[in-house]
């Protein structure tokens, strides 16, 4: 068992303590640092972990064996290296930064002080997207050649936050939200990128959010892609990819379509699975030494990279390279 600290308890971090404390037999929260610890007084106690304001404090408590960072996003690097020093293995939320630069200096710490850094993509352990993964690694689509993805919701209508709105903590839109996650999937699944075009097209600006994002994408192995997103609008996730071969497609969490040339479409419905808990018990893995996670430095870093062009093409209105 793992014994570790959250950094920050709004609504992302407490979704994290809820889906491992007494559940998992691999991660269990100990200590939680808040700027206010008595707005959370009364969950941490729900919960049986202590409360602290003081970072450095639990830093260097040898009690803690590694940290979850769910804190506004301009803090996650500054917060990493710290970590880093104290040689704790770190768990951080996505994005894991906003730069190229920043995501390599976090995996550079990281790397230094020899403990495993995680990022939350919780959408890698979706059971759609772990047979979507199987499936492009088995090689049975052929060559890759495209891939479409699509991440759409209507949290900022229901959970909105005004720092998560600001140009400084979230530029482009909806892509810290929720393209970034489609940004790893597509890393994952094709391969880094080589040059972005986007656009960010608002409609109604915060607290009533509603945009949406497109971006054109090609890798370096030549494949192409689309990536969009749209706020706000019901739930939908949707990741496909193209091979020579074939297709295959990962719809929400639990359903799944593999299309192969002169066969009739496969389609599989998965059992639901608690991602979050996962994540989690994933990251315990790796801080215990028992499995590398499957998210991979190299990874962290193109996602970012990918991110940061993203957001310079929206600006710019022309194509960037990552």
């Amino acid at each position: 068992m793992i014994n570790a600290a959250i950094v920050g308890l709004g609504r992302w971090g407490k979704n994290m303590v809820n889906a491992v404390q007494g559940k998992s037999e691999r991660l269990r929260f100990i200590r939680g640092v808040v700027r206010h610890p008595e707005a959370v007084r009364d969950f941490a106690e729900q919960h049986d972990f202590e409360l602290s304001s003081d970072l450095a404090g639990v830093l260097a408590d040898p009690a803690v064996q590694a940290v979850v960072f769910a804190t506004p996003h301009s803090l996650h690097v500054e917060q990493i290296v710290a970590a880093a020093a104290a040689r704790k293995p770190v768990l951080c939320e996505k994005p894991l930064a906003l730069t190229r630069a920043d995501a390599e200096r976090a995996v550079t710490a990281c790397k230094k002080a020899g403990v495993p850094l995680a990022v939350g993509h919780d959408k890698r352990f979706m059971a759609s997207m772990l047979e979507l993964q199987r499936v492009v690694a088995s090689g049975v689509l052929g060559e890759i050649l495209h891939i479409e993805a699509n991440s759409s919701n209507e949290v900022s209508r229901v959970a909105y936050s005004a720092w998560r709105e600001s140009p400084a903590e979230s530029p482009g839109g909806s892509m810290t939200a929720t393209g970034v996650h489609l940004v790893d999937a597509c890393v994952n699944l094709v391969g880094p990128l080589r040059r972005v075009q986007a656009q960010l097209m608002p409609r109604r600006p915060p607290p009533d959010v509603r945009d949406t994002v497109s971006v054109l994408l090609e890798f370096d192995n030549r494949a192409t892609g689309v990536l969009c997103s749209v706020r706000p609008t019901p739930y939908f996730w949707r990741a496909h990819v193209f091979g020579a071969n074939g297709s295959a497609e990962a719809i929400g969490p639990d359903e799944f379509v593999l299309r192969l040339s002169g066969a009739k479409p496969q389609r599989q419905t998965f059992d639901m699975i608690d991602t979050l808990r996962s994540e989690l018990d994933a990251f315990a893995d790796a801080a215990a030494g028992r499995a590398p996670y499957p998210i991979t430095p190299a990874q962290i870093v193109d996602t970012i990279a990918a991110f940061e062009a993203i957001v310079n093409s929206m600006n710019t209105g022309a194509p960037a390279l990552v």
